[in-house]
């Protein structure tokens, strides 16, 4: 791993959407709890999934990135902003999701959320960097 285990786990108290048992819209009324895109870096869609499942799930995100893949080339690299993007990365070293792609993909954070991230995180995973 990149980063020690105890940073992975101060940036997943940072964050609930971290946290796949917080639940923040009710599947009671809705079937839908939300939407996850996947977009270009000129901000276009590329594919959309409704979330049918209260939490951010990171199966949302692994079945974006696949799709994607499917309609690269087997050389192509790709740079991946995820608010928490520190956690996908550990989970798909850890359990091997996305194993043929994985070298293919440089993970970063969004500015946006780098900063509520923890201090080792944030340097490796700031978009600057």
């Amino acid at each position: 791993m990149r980063i020690p285990p105890s940073v992975l786990k101060g940036c997943n108290e940072s964050f609930t959407a971290a946290d796949e048992r917080c639940q923040k819209a009710s599947t009671q009324f809705f079937s839908e709890t939300g939407v996850m895109a996947l977009l270009c870096c000129h901000d276009c869609v590329i594919y959309l999934a409704n979330m049918t499942s209260s939490g951010e799930k990171q199966h949302y995100a692994l079945a974006l990135i696949k799709s994607l893949f499917s309609h690269l080339p087997d050389d192509f690299h790709i740079g991946l902003l995820y608010d928490i993007g520190c956690q996908l990365e550990q989970s798909c070293r850890k359990w091997g999701y996305l194993g043929p792609f994985l070298p293919q993909i440089s993970f970063a954070i969004s500015v946006f959320h780098a900063f509520g991230h923890q201090w080792a995180c944030q340097l490796i995973y700031h978009p600057w960097k």
